[in-house]
């Protein structure tokens, strides 16, 4: 989860206008660290692959995201009405699907790629919103960095890239259904509520895990870990940077995340990409990049 945007998109009105220079640097730190926590968390996870699947590690990763929001928020749940209740509803759905494709993504094409599969949503969204000829630039470039990394060879795993576009249409979901969610519940209440019925969504899916591949400790710390770095640790430090910084340079930074997610999917699980795999990434990147740079306040 890659998490960031979800995160910028529901909280973004929530914050104070960024500080002036003071905070900046604190903000930017902030920010590295956000990342860095994020795709650590993901590459920990994946680690208990072998023992709970995937499946196992986003419920784990679930339950801590709806114990840190719903302690954050404390959303009043008995308070909300039908026309707050059904995209809250929708959104848990989404939530757990995405969460799920992109760790199945991960255990199969690695976590560079399908964090960079992933960012395509955003990205879309992001690109579908204006009529600037630069934005149809960029969309051209991020299309030839997919074509490079789906490009057919005979290790091309296709199940693993069609769970990571499953997980790009989720996220952009997410982040049209934040919009509602946002108008019609105050604060994160409405993302904390997702998140806790999202938890419930996978208690069956953690018993039967649990009785069919029991945990050890060690992959049971690693799952822990994974909500921790992956949501706990980002969510509070981007709630800090989004006072510091502007929205524009937090998006910005976010765009980096693919090539993170690779760096990291190299250092923690031996993932090596190839000079193809980086010239995708890198497209997709700087397609979002440009975006954010040429657009107007």
């Amino acid at each position: 989860m890659t998490d960031a945007s979800i995160r910028a998109t529901t909280r973004t009105a929530e914050v104070s206008a960024p500080q002036p220079s003071g905070g900046r640097l604190a903000g930017v730190a902030t920010m590295v660290g956000s990342g860095l926590s994020n795709q650590t968390g993901a590459a920990i996870g994946a680690l208990a692959f072998p023992v709970i699947g995937p499946a196992g590690v986003v419920a784990v990763r679930q339950y801590v995201a709806a114990l840190v929001l719903c302690a954050v928020a404390r959303p009043r749940l008995r308070a909300f009405t039908w026309p707050q209740w059904w995209p809250v509803l929708l959104l848990a759905v989404v939530f757990g699907t995405m969460n799920l494709s992109l760790y199945t993504a991960v255990d199969r094409i690695g976590l560079g790629l399908a964090v960079t599969l992933e960012f395509l949503g955003p990205l879309a969204i992001a690109l579908a919103a204006t009529r600037r000829r630069v934005d149809a630039c960029c969309a051209v470039i991020a299309a030839a960095g997919v074509v490079t990394l789906m490009r057919p060879q005979p290790s091309a795993d296709y199940v693993g890239m069609g769970l990571g576009l499953l997980a790009a249409v989720c996220w952009a979901s997410y982040i049209l259904l934040n919009r509602t969610v946002g108008q019609r519940l105050p604060g994160a209440q409405g993302s904390a509520a997702a998140a806790g019925v999202s938890a419930l969504l996978f208690l069956p899916v953690g018993i039967a895990v649990a009785v069919h591949r029991p945990p050890t400790v060690p992959a049971l710390g690693c799952a822990v870990a994974a909500g921790v770095l992956s949501s706990a640790v980002p969510y509070l430090a981007d709630l800090f940077t989004l006072r510091r910084v502007p929205a524009a340079v937090f998006g910005l930074f976010m765009s980096v995340n693919p090539v993170l997610a690779a760096v990291v999917g190299w250092v923690v699980l031996g993932q090596r990409l190839g000079a193809a795999e980086w010239a995708g990434i890198t497209a997709v990147v700087a397609a979002n990049a440009l975006s954010i740079m040429t657009s107007r306040p």
